[in-house]
């Protein structure tokens, strides 16, 4: 089952709830909160569009540049510190940057797992 839905670049969340009886969401890996909302699956996807194009036609309006979802950056926080260090370790011992070591593991985790 997949629990999100793409449009012009922006993923969006997919969310029940039971008391409310509705479908509802909102635009992931951006600060701006962009919500939409649906009695049924086609007014959930119709309403995602819509603020999607709202926030697009504002920031048009506003002269700003919309937010870009995962542009390529991220923190990463180790639990365990020496996972971290055998990490580092090995990009060091392979002449490579602790970032493309992470890259290449979340590219090969995701294979993996069929992601």
């Amino acid at each position: 089952m997949n629990n999100t839905m793409e449009y012009k670049g922006y993923i969006g969340s997919v969310e029940f709830s039971e008391a409310d009886q509705i479908l509802y969401g909102k635009v992931q890996g951006i600060r701006s909160l962009i919500s939409y909302e649906g009695t049924t699956v086609s007014e959930l996807i119709n309403d995602f569009h819509g603020a999607v194009d709202d926030y697009l036609a504002l920031c048009a309006e506003e002269g700003i540049t919309p937010e870009k979802a995962f542009k390529g950056s991220f923190n990463v926080r180790f639990k365990n510190p020496d996972l971290h260090r055998r990490a580092a370790v090995y990009a060091y011992n392979h002449s490579t940057s602790l970032n493309s070591v992470v890259e290449e593991s979340v590219a090969e985790y995701l294979v993996a797992r069929k992601g």
